[in-house]
C-alpha cells in the first residue's frame, strides 16, 4: 500500500493534547503514513525572543543565516522531537528526519537567494522513506533541506508535503488546519475540483493561508496527486471532514 501524506503546522504543534489525539489516529489508521511539519509560532517566538528579526515576502519568512540557526534548532530539534515523541507514546514506532538527513529533500535557492537560505524542493529520495515504511517505522519530517552548497534551507513545509507525496506517488496528501475546510460564504465546501481552487484564488474568494493551501493542492494534483484533502484534525481519520479536492470537474459539491 502506498504513503499517505499528512502535513501539520500551526498552534497544533504546541497544544499536547492535540499531539496526543494526533498519536492515537495514526496508531489506529490503515495503511502507511509519512507526516510533513511546520512550526512558524515556535519559530517567531524563539526569534523574538532572540532579538532576530525578519521579513515576510509574498508569504514567505525572509532567512538570514542567523535565522535560519533559528529555523532548524525549531524544526530539526524542538518540534520534530515532540511529535516524534506523542507517535512513540501511542504505540506508533517513529523517527524523526529533516530533509538534510542523507540528503532526503535536495532544494534550491527560491528567488535567486533574494530571500536568504529560503529554498524550494529539487528533489526527493523517495527510497529512504520507503525503506522506513517497509520496517513498520513512519518518518515525521522536518523541512529544513540541503542547499546547493551544503548548508541548510528553509522550505515551506506545504511545498515539501507536496513534493514528498508526488515523490512518493502518494494516493492522497491531507492538510491538516485549523480551521473545518475550505469556506464559501462562510460555509464548508465539501468538495471542489482543481478548476474550481483555482477561480477561488484568482477571484480572491480565498485569501492568505487558505489561497496557499489550494495553490498546493492544485500543484499537488497537476503532478498527479489524485486527491488532497484540506481540513481540521478530524480530518484524519473521518474521510467526509474538511474539503476534498480531486481533478474532476464535474466532482465540484457547493454543500
Amino acid at each position: 500500500m502506498r504513503m499517505r501524506v499528512v502535513k501539520i503546522g500551526g498552534a497544533a504543534l504546541t497544544d499536547a493534547a492535540w499531539l496526543k489525539d494526533l498519536g492515537r489516529s495514526i496508531a489506529g489508521g490503515a495503511g502507511e503514513v509519512a507526516v510533513v511539519h511546520g512550526g512558524g509560532p515556535d519559530i517567531s517566538g524563539l526569534s523574538e525572543r532572540l532579538g532576530i528579526e525578519y521579513a515576510w515576502v509574498n508569504g514567505r519568512r525572509a532567512t538570514s543565516p542567523e535565522l535560519m540557526d533559528v529555523v532548524s534548532m525549531v524544526l530539526k530539534g524542538r518540534v520534530n522531537g515532540r511529535i516524534v515523541s506523542s507517535l512513540i507514546d501511542a504505540g506508533v514506532d517513529a523517527m524523526g528526519v529533516s530533509g538534510e538527513d542523507g540528503s532526503l529533500i535536495q532544494a534550491s535557492l527560491a528567488d535567486g537567494g533574494s530571500l536568504g537560505r529560503v529554498g524550494r524542493v529539487d528533489r526527493v529520495r523517495s527510497e529512504l522513506l520507503e525503506a522506513l515504511a517497509a520496517r513498520g517505522i513512519v518518518p515525521v519530517i522536518s523541512p529544513v533541506s540541503r542547499g546547493p552548497d551544503g548548508g541548510a534551507v528553509n522550505v515551506n513545509a506545504d511545498e515539501v508535503a507536496v513534493a514528498v507525496a508526488v515523490a512518493l506517488a502518494s494516493p492522497e496528501l491531507v492538510f491538516v488546519t485549523d480551521v473545518p475546510g475550505v469556506l464559501s460564504n462562510g460555509r464548508v465546501v465539501r468538495e471542489v475540483s482543481g478548476a474550481d481552487a483555482r477561480r477561488m484564488i484568482e477571484a480572491g474568494e480565498a485569501t492568505g493561508g487558505m489561497a496557499l493551501k489550494l495553490q498546493s493542492a492544485v500543484q499537488a494534483l497537476a503532478q498527479g496527486v489524485p486527491v488532497v484533502r484540506i481540513g481540521p484534525f478530524e480530518t484524519l481519520f473521518d474521510g467526509s471532514a474538511g474539503t476534498r479536492i480531486r481533478n474532476e470537474a464535474e466532482v465540484s459539491a457547493w454543500l
